[in-house]
């Protein structure tokens, strides 16, 4: 039997395999005045960022993912001489790890093709309105610099080109697997454009990706949306990863938000059946705002029957449960439901399921189609005490990364949740404590279960994405 390279059935699976890209200059290059045009909430500290928390993700991805890299090596790998090089994707001493893939390294491989170089270099000027001057130096530069300058937009001699792409790091963004097929997005904003086209470059011309030509999805503007009204935004097609969930082999999740439009979910539904891909694609309809983005700022898994959520969209939260008659009353007649959810099934389209809120669709994902024996279990934001429920929430409290089932990575600043996570009998453990341990040979990587390992984040909370942003996973093993 061939070995997969690019299979996702879950979101819980073990961890093989993913897509990620290291801070580079872009996000030192945020300013005030951009800031939220280039979909910041405030400026960040780039050596911060680098050295005292981002690091840190590299190195417990490799020990879980690719051992062989790392492990009985940190002290070497972290020495002051060494000057962070292992952590460098332009630099020879980086650790160009086949299962921690950095996009960066990918693009500088393709980037030794002439042909590749001459139209992508072509296409980003487009976009990006440069002279044609500016193009020819371009393609003047070798792959390794060119692909730092396709990303962060300055050259070595520190001149800026055109603008960074600091929201890069957030790779969940730019595709999901589905089975063995990859649905690459559509960016919702201008600020995103250029990494969506580095990411098709990389997809159609990566020896990685060469088996996978015929099955790299691209949704399309069929509706015509630039001849319509400002007022038919609905019909226009965005889609990013944040807002798209495989959450068993026949079961996808579409979010629809802030980011990811109704078109693009309909396009989705139907692509998914027309390949048979899926048996079911759930809509799941959110509020269109900042503070939740996309459906994986306000829900993610964490183990067959238990997930981590906001407890605004909770049953109680929105049959208020907790309210006195009067209010509960009065609250129902005010707005509408604040969720929606309608499940597609590819056999019976005509008639679809409707779930009344987000705990029933989940319990149901746990109980019907990953067949948990257990009562399925919730983790709310900030322990649904407000003001942390929402306070850690918008610090992605509800974004976390299983590495395998039930062992998460999660930011350190979220106590409440942290609490709750406690509650439900999970250890805690910081991952510098956890890293020193590894490299004593105190603990292994297998024998971790039901844990939350806290990572730095004073930085990377700022830059608005947890570590489910901060992941495209490639290959996980199928659940049992």
């Amino acid at each position: 039997m061939a070995k997969k390279s690019m299979h996702v059935t879950s979101e819980i699976g073990t961890l093989r395999k993913l897509l990620v890209h290291s801070p580079d200059s872009s996000l030192g290059k945020v300013v005030p005045s951009k800031a939220q045009d280039w979909l910041f909430e405030d400026i960040v500290h780039l050596d911060t960022i680098r050295k005292k928390e981002y690091d840190y993700y590299t190195r417990i991805l490799l020990y879980f993912l690719d051992p062989e890299k790392i492990a009985g090596k940190l002290k070497q790998i972290d020495a002051p001489e060494n000057n962070r090089n292992f952590y460098k994707p332009d630099d020879d001493g980086f650790h160009r790890s086949e299962k921690v893939i950095e996009l960066q390294w990918l693009l500088a491989d393709i980037l030794k093709d002439n042909t590749i170089k001459l139209k992508l270099v072509a296409s980003v000027c487009a976009i990006e309105f440069c002279s044609y001057e500016t193009q020819s130096k371009l393609f003047a530069l070798d792959h390794v610099e060119l692909s730092k300058v396709l990303i962060s937009g300055t050259l070595l001699d520190g001149r800026m080109l055109f603008a960074p792409i600091p929201n890069f790091i957030f790779t969940r963004d730019i595709g999901v697997v589905v089975n063995d097929h990859i649905l690459l997005n559509r960016p919702a904003k201008k600020a995103r454009t250029r990494e969506a086209l580095l990411t098709k470059y990389i997809f159609f011309n990566h020896p990685l990706f060469a088996s996978f030509e015929n099955k790299i999805i691209e949704i399309e503007d069929t509706s015509h949306h630039f001849l319509m009204p400002k007022e038919s935004d609905d019909k226009k097609v965005t889609l990013e990863g944040g807002d798209v969930m495989m959450v068993s082999t026949n079961h996808l999740l579409v979010g629809v938000s802030e980011r990811t439009t109704v078109e693009a979910a309909h396009q989705v539904v139907n692509l998914m059946f027309e390949r048979k891909l899926v048996d079911k694609v759930t809509v799941v309809r959110i509020p269109k705002k900042r503070d939740y983005m996309h459906i994986d700022t306000v829900f993610t898994q964490v183990k067959r029957n238990m997930w981590v959520m906001l407890g605004n969209f909770s049953r109680k939260s929105i049959k208020k449960e907790d309210a006195d008659p009067v209010e509960r009353i009065l609250e129902s007649k005010k707005k509408d439901d604040p969720i929606k959810i309608v499940q597609f099934n590819r056999h019976d389209l005509e008639r679809p399921v409707y779930f009344e809120t987000l705990e029933d669709l989940l319990i149901n994902i746990s109980e019907v189609d990953l067949k948990s024996p257990e009562k399925t279990a919730f983790i709310y934001s900030g322990n649904s005490e407000f003001p942390y429920d929402v306070r850690e929430q918008w610090t992605d409290s509800c974004n976390v990364l299983v590495l395998k089932e039930g062992v998460v990575l999660g930011y350190d600043r979220n106590d409440k949740t942290t609490e709750a996570f406690t509650a439900q009998g999970f250890n805690v453990v910081h991952v510098h404590d956890l890293l020193n341990d590894l490299e004593a040979g105190k603990v292994r990587v297998e024998d971790l279960k039901d844990t939350v390992i806290l990572m730095p984040s004073a930085e990377l909370s700022r830059a608005r994405g947890g570590f489910h942003c901060m992941s495209l996973p490639l290959l996980r093993d199928e659940i049992n």
